[in-house]
């Protein structure tokens, strides 16, 4: 029975995997470089010189290269992946799982979810399917999915370790996402952008970030909700910029002082820590 158990478990990787990858796609973005000369150390009075020179020099462009993952969420072409991936790019193509490649378009950007949206012409693609990350328990089975480390179509599997993890530092943004799921599935430089997915094959999440103090995977891996993602992902189709509602309010965890002097009977809820100014919704609302 257990071998027979052990067996049930991997056909049920193999399955998800062969089910889920067609959707994945590699992603590689190209930014151009413009180089200039070096006038250091040059004699008094040449400075001007060189700059005219240079002026009327024709630049030579050079292309910087990076590559993620992502995937395909609708049958004519939409992909969702991470802002960071194609942030900055002057070029983006797609390469599919069966070797085609497409060329891009950036439909839209939120560096506030690390979330972004592009787009390849075509129909009858082959999407994936949305879970609900609220549902998701921590312990149960997950796959990671990716072009880690110029490895194409890479699958690794771990289990949900925690979810609505805060990274402090990952992103300033005042606004940036905090309620990361995270897992132990490996996940590693090129990994970003590709889903992260249940065992039912439905994506929960976008890979997004490591903790990690060599940049390689230490056994930490963390994605972005998917119910959060598709609602950046609908607002940057619709409207081309995310929609966001805004309190006005810091906010802070409730401590067990706290809790001990409102007379919770349980740690738990948020404290206002101040507002944003004057013109704060939750200020002129009464909220205090």
């Amino acid at each position: 029975d257990e071998v027979r158990s052990i067996a049930e478990a991997s056909n049920a990787f193999v399955s998800i995997s062969e089910y889920i990858t067609p959707a994945v796609v590699s992603i590689s973005a190209e930014r151009d470089q413009r180089a200039r000369g070096n006038r250091r150390q040059l004699p008094p009075g040449f400075e001007e010189f060189f700059k005219q020179y240079e002026q009327q020099q024709p630049q030579q462009p050079r292309t910087q290269e990076s590559s993620g993952s992502g995937f395909l969420v609708t049958r004519d072409g939409y992909i969702l992946t991470n802002n960071h991936v194609v942030e900055g790019a002057d070029r983006v193509s797609v390469t599919m799982k069966d070797r085609r490649v497409f060329p891009a378009r950036i439909i839209g950007r939120d560096p506030s979810t690390d979330v972004a949206v592009l787009k390849i012409e075509g129909r009858n693609f082959t999407p994936v399917t949305f879970g609900d990350d609220e549902q998701v328990r921590i312990g149960e089975w997950v796959l990671a999915l990716g072009n880690p480390l110029g490895l194409d179509f890479t699958v690794t599997a771990g289990i949900v370790s925690a979810k609505g993890r805060n990274l402090p530092g990952l992103n300033p943004d005042a606004y940036a996402i905090t309620d990361f799921i995270q897992t132990d599935a490996a996940i590693n430089p090129g990994n970003s952008g590709g889903p992260l997915v249940n065992s039912k094959g439905e994506v929960i999440g976008i890979n997004s970030a490591i903790a990690s103090q060599t940049g390689f995977y230490s056994g930490y891996g963390f994605a972005i909700p998917i119910t959060l993602a598709k609602q950046v992902m609908d607002d940057l189709i619709q409207h081309g910029e995310v929609r966001r509602a805004v309190l006005g309010v810091g906010i802070n965890e409730v401590t067990p002082e706290d809790a001990s002097v409102a007379g919770l009977r349980d740690i738990a809820g948020v404290k206002v820590g101040g507002y944003t100014g004057e013109d704060s919704p939750a200020r002129r609302a009464g909220l205090e």
